[in-house]
C-alpha cells in the first residue's frame, strides 16, 4: 500500500548522482515528486564560474527527471546567492577570517529561499541529496549523522531550525555512497558514474584569489610577515589570501616549517610560527544556533571546528547568543569565520561561527 501518494515533495536536483537517487527513492515511496534545479549564472563577476549549475548539470537533472517521469523546473537564484553567499565570502576574507560558504548556502538558499519556493508550489516537503538524518521524537526533530560517516554532511546543516527540519527530507541518510551508485545503475540513471563535485561549487578550481581581487582591489595591501616577537620575516600579498594554519605560499625559508598562527588586520600583519603556536584551546563563538534550546550554563560536549576535523571533548559556557568553548586538549588551527559544531554522539546539538581565538 502506497502511503505517500498525496504528499508532494520538491527535490533539489543538481544533476549529480545523490540528488537523482534521492528523487527516485521518494518516487518509489509513493510521493509525488517534482525536480527543481537552482541556477546561478553569477554575471556580477567573471571570476565566478560555478560548477553546480552549468549546462551539463541542468541537462543531467532534466534527463533524470524525464527517466523518472517527474516534472522538472529551473529556478534562477542568482541575485540571492550572490548577495547571501558570494558577498559574505569575499568580505570575510578581506576581514582576515575564513568563511564556510556551504553553511551559508544551506541556511539562506537551500533551506531558506528554496524551501519557501517549494512550499509555494504546494509541496509538503523539500528533499536534498545530503548525507544526514532527521529523527522525529516527542521532543521535536533532531539532526543526526548519516550512516556513511565518510560522506556525512551534518556539519553543514547545524543552522536548521525546528520548522525547517519538519519540512525537510534526507532520503540518503541510511545509505552509503557505493550503495547510492549501485542504485543509480539499477535504475538506469545516466549519472551513476558521475564524479562528485569538489571544493567550493562556485570556485571549482579551489582558487579564490582572482575573485577577491576582482571585487576588492582597493582593500588589498601587502604587508609584513612577523613572528610572535614582532620580528619581520617576510612580506605578504594581502591578509585576504591567508588563513590560520596555512603553511604553503609564505615564501620564508627557515630550518623548520612555519604556519600562519594569527592575522592582525589593524596592523596589516600575518603572524607565523612553529606548529605548536597554532595549537589553541579556547575561543568565542557568535551567531549560535541550537536545534533544541540549551538551558544549562555549562555543558560538556564534543565539538569539531571544521568539516574534516575530528570531534574532540570540550566544555561550553552558554551566555545568550555567545559561547565560550574550551577544548580538553589543544586543537590545530582554530579559525575565525569557520563553524564549530557540537555533537552528542551522532546527534547534532547546534553550533556557531568562531569569532575569536583566545591565547
Amino acid at each position: 500500500m502506497i502511503k505517500n501518494k498525496k504528499k508532494i515533495v520538491v527535490v533539489a536536483m543538481s544533476g549529480g548522482v545523490d540528488s537523482s537517487v534521492a528523487a527516485a527513492l521518494l518516487k518509489n515511496q509513493g510521493y509525488t515528486v517534482i525536480g527543481l534545479t537552482m541556477c546561478f549564472n553569477l554575471a556580477e563577476t567573471q571570476s565566478v564560474k560555478p560548477s553546480c549549475c552549468g549546462l551539463t548539470g541542468i541537462s543531467d537533472a532534466r534527463r533524470v527527471c524525464h527517466k523518472l517521469g517527474i516534472r522538472h523546473y529551473l529556478l534562477n537564484l542568482n541575485k540571492d546567492f550572490y548577495q547571501q553567499v558570494i558577498v559574505n565570502f569575499y568580505e570575510e576574507y578581506l576581514s582576515g577570517r575564513t568563511p564556510n560558504p556551504c553553511v551559508r548556502c544551506n541556511q539562506f538558499i537551500k533551506f531558506g529561499i528554496l524551501l519557501k519556493k517549494a512550499l509555494n508550489l504546494g509541496a509538503d516537503f523539500l528533499a536534498t541529496g545530503h548525507y544526514a538524518k532527521i529523527i522525529k521524537s516527542s521532543q521535536g526533530y533532531f539532526l543526526k549523522k548519516a550512516k556513511d560517516l565518510k560522506k556525512d554532511q551534518s556539519y553543514f546543516l547545524y543552522r536548521l531550525d525546528q520548522e525547517q527540519l519538519r519540512r525537510v527530507i534526507f532520503p540518503l541518510g541510511n545509505f552509503t555512497k557505493p550503495k547510492v551508485r549501485v542504485l543509480a545503475k539499477k535504475l538506469g540513471l545516466n549519472v551513476a558514474d558521475k564524479q562528485d563535485s569538489q571544493e567550493i561549487c562556485f570556485l571549482p578550481d579551489g582558487k579564490y584569489e582572482s575573485l577577491i581581487r576582482a571585487k576588492s582591489k582597493k582593500n588589498i595591501r601587502p604587508g609584513e610577515i612577523v613572528d610572535r616577537q614582532g620580528n619581520i620575516l617576510g612580506r605578504h600579498k594581502g591578509v585576504a589570501f591567508y588563513t590560520i594554519g596555512q603553511r604553503q605560499g609564505l615564501g620564508i625559508a627557515r630550518g623548520y616549517p612555519l604556519y600562519v598562527s594569527g592575522i592582525n588586520l589593524k596592523q596589516n600583519r600575518i603572524i607565523v610560527g612553529p606548529r605548536q603556536e597554532v595549537l589553541k584551546k579556547e575561543f568565542l563563538v557568535k551567531e549560535v544556533n541550537f536545534l533544541k534550546p540549551i538551558f544549562k550554563k555549562k555543558i560538556e560536549i564534543k565539538a569539531k571546528i571544521r568539516y574534516n576535523h575530528k570531534e574532540s571533548k570540550a566544555t561550553v559556557w552558554v551566555n545568550k547568543n555567545k559561547l565560550k568553548v574550551i577544548f580538553q586538549t589543544p586543537q590545530f588551527a582554530i579559525t575565525p569565520g569557520q563553524s564549530v559544531v557540537f555533537y552528542d554522539q551522532a546527534k547534532v546539538l547546534g553550533g556557531g561561527i568562531i569569532e575569536q581565538v583566545l591565547d
